[in-house]
């Protein structure tokens, strides 16, 4: 954070079941399984991961549900082989906030298009309005305070949680709510409380209750860091030095947006809850699950706690978390019923999507990359320098022409992004996605698109002056 699924009739409308290719899987259920172990062995052997545990279920099929590594490397403590390990799950968190959110709006509690201050009231937004729904898809404007410089400090210390609102408040907004993305702990935080006025319930109370009861999960809960939990892994961090024990934070913070701590046997539980119909009915699922556009229509791939992105032309729903010490890469594969967990006590440069990706390749086959298709207008017209707001920075990019190739470069790199373009004005490569809107022949915006993140930035005219 700091640095940081079954209703069938329901999911027979919303995912068509079409199974990709026997070619291009793995056709062999016990080769598939050692392969998948082959992957996630690999992927604990980096000295910078101590453990893993991991769940690849497939319809009544479980594939792979095991822990690799150390729970703990200063008694060198083996991970469970049964998975049963829990973690800190960082923003995955984010689910189940939405959840707890759409059950009120269920129950006629909560309004997604009322404004949030209707239920926080003592939350000057200046002017802005902001429906309850772009708090959850990260679309509010509103500071996100895992990014403000005072958060280092306010993270070690037990205070009131309306401490931190009062800071956030007084930010300026971002932008003008509903017209970016950038990924937002504070709306998340904001959501908390909002669950706990309306319900009546402390937050921890509601998710015990209402989700993880409901799920099944009984080794799942709401994280501290002073109590005592027995099959708790311990958190590391990757440094120079190599490995080092996670930092202090007090989880009055990470709140909803990323307290809580489960196991990948939960998770799959959750997944099946949640995606299966057994958390919420198939209307309020659908909308959870369904991304709404910004006000200028352009379309996101981020619902409420989850994003909802397609892989091989089908739907994939997912969400990572990341929290001091602890990584994690849940998903969901609607058409072939298939879930995914990992959950890692290490943070650092070898994440668990490297991992979550593998097991994806094997599992349904590899994805292709981006087909190039030409581009027939003016490349020069979209060479500039362009800067805006994003994720805790004052982001700029310099776009720049080679033949007909286009480069993309953050300042402060040396070396430029070389996407392809994809049609309709879109160059893609990998998860980023770069789109310019163009107006009397001339570039005057560009849209970066990467994960949870839509950066609107705007042109900087060579001369110096503004658009008109």
């Amino acid at each position: 954070m700091r640095r940081l699924v079954i209703l069938r009739a329901a999911l027979a409308g919303l995912f068509p079941v079409l199974a990709a290719p026997l070619s291009a899987q793995i056709a062999d259920r016990a080769a598939l399984v050692a392969a998948l172990d082959s992957a996630a062995r690999a992927h604990v052997a980096d000295e910078r991961v101590a453990g893993i545990s991991v769940a690849v279920v497939r319809g009544t099929d479980t594939l792979l549900v095991r822990g690799y590594g150390s729970v703990d490397l200063e008694w060198d403590v083996p991970t469970p082989a049964d998975a049963s390990a829990s973690y800190e799950i960082g923003s995955v968190t984010k689910q189940f906030t939405a959840a707890a959110v759409m059950q009120l709006v269920e129950q006629g509690r909560l309004d997604l298009d009322a404004d949030f201050t209707e239920y926080v009231t003592d939350f000057d937004t200046r002017g802005h309005t902001v429906p309850l729904r772009r708090l959850l898809d990260h679309t509010s404007g509103i500071k996100g305070y895992t990014e403000m410089e005072v958060f280092s400090d306010i993270s070690l210390k037990d205070l009131p949680r309306d401490t931190l609102v009062s800071l956030v408040e007084a930010e300026p907004f971002e932008f003008e709510p509903g017209t970016a993305q950038i990924y937002n702990n504070s709306a998340y935080f904001l959501l908390g409380l909002i669950i706990e006025k309306v319900s009546g319930q402390p937050y921890a109370e509601y998710v015990q209750e209402h989700l993880f009861d409901a799920a099944g999960m009984a080794s799942s809960y709401y994280c501290s860091e002073r109590a005592v939990r027995a099959g708790r892994a311990h958190g590391y961090e990757a440094g120079e030095q190599g490995l080092q024990r996670q930092g202090y934070l007090v989880h009055t913070w990470p709140y909803a947006a990323g307290s809580l701590c489960s196991t990948v046997r939960d998770l799959v539980r959750w997944n099946r809850a949640l995606h299966g119909g057994g958390i919420l009915s198939s209307d309020a699922y659908r909308e959870m699950i369904t991304p709404q556009p910004l006000r200028d229509g352009t379309t996101l791939t981020y619902a409420m706690g989850l994003a909802v992105t397609e892989r091989n032309g089908q739907p994939a729903i997912s969400h990572s978390g990341g929290i001091d010490g602890f990584l994690s890469d849940g998903r969901y594969y609607p058409a072939q019923d298939l879930v995914t967990i990992v959950l890692q006590n290490t943070a650092g440069p070898r994440g668990p999507g490297a991992l979550g990706d593998a097991f994806a390749d094997l599992v349904l086959g590899p994805e292709p990359g981006p087909v190039s298709v030409p581009f027939a207008g003016d490349l020069d017209a979209l060479v500039g320098e362009y800067a805006g707001p994003a994720r805790g920075i004052h982001l700029h990019m310099t776009v720049t022409r080679d033949g007909e190739d286009l480069v993309f470069t953050r300042r402060g790199q040396t070396q430029g992004a070389r996407p392809v373009h994809v049609g309709d004005g879109v160059w893609q490569m990998g998860g980023a996605r770069y789109s310019f809107d163009v107006a009397g022949g001339r570039s005057f915006e560009l849209m970066v698109a990467q994960g949870s993140g839509r950066y609107r930035l705007v042109k900087i005219p060579s001369n110096g002056g503004r658009w008109p």
